[in-house]
């Protein structure tokens, strides 16, 4: 099989179900930035991070090509079987995120992204899947998207600003709290 078919050489691709749309198509904007957002998990987790954390954000890059393969697919048109989100993967999103926050000082005010080259990382990343939840919110006002995609994007962002105050704990980097002037 090769890498390349041409047939996207005019700006039209296909989803799940052979339905052809633009590139720009917004199904098309919302599965690439899960793709985006996947590959930066995947920096995350190539920094010096613990075993257990690494773990997890494995498991939510499968989880990522799960939601993936659910946005490429058309919702008319598709008879593939595709892997389907659980609620579990959200319950275990949660998890995590309690069990960090109950190891991390309270948080009192905004925190400004960096101190540690990882925490910037895992910043950006969650910016990312910010910008992939919009867009998916907006793709669901006129197509099908499950709902556990938009609960877990949701959550994973929530995850993802938690996990960057844990990282920044572990690699004793400074959080700098935000103070407006006023």
């Amino acid at each position: 099989m090769k890498i390349y078919t041409k047939t996207g050489d005019k700006g039209l691709t296909s989803l799940i179900g052979g339905t052809r749309v633009s590139k720009h198509n917004i199904r098309i904007e919302a599965y690439g930035t899960i793709d985006e957002l996947n590959s930066w998990i995947g920096i995350v987790r190539d920094q010096n991070i613990d075993a257990h954390n690494s773990e997890i954000l494995l498991e939510i890059q499968d989880r990522l090509f799960t939601i993936g393969s659910s946005l490429a697919s058309d919702p008319n048109k598709s008879k593939m079987k595709i892997p389907d989100l659980k609620q579990e993967d959200i319950a275990l999103l949660e998890t995590e995120m309690d069990t960090m926050e109950k190891l991390l000082p309270e948080l009192k005010s905004f925190i400004l992204p960096g101190g540690h080259t990882t925490v910037s990382y895992c910043h950006i990343t969650r910016c990312i899947c910010r910008r992939a939840e919009r867009i998916t919110t907006h793709l669901s006002e006129t197509d099908f998207v499950a709902d556990l995609v938009i609960i877990y994007l949701n959550r994973l962002s929530d995850y993802l600003f938690v996990l960057s105050r844990k990282l920044a704990q572990d690699l004793n980097a400074v959080e700098n709290p935000w103070q407006p002037r006023m």
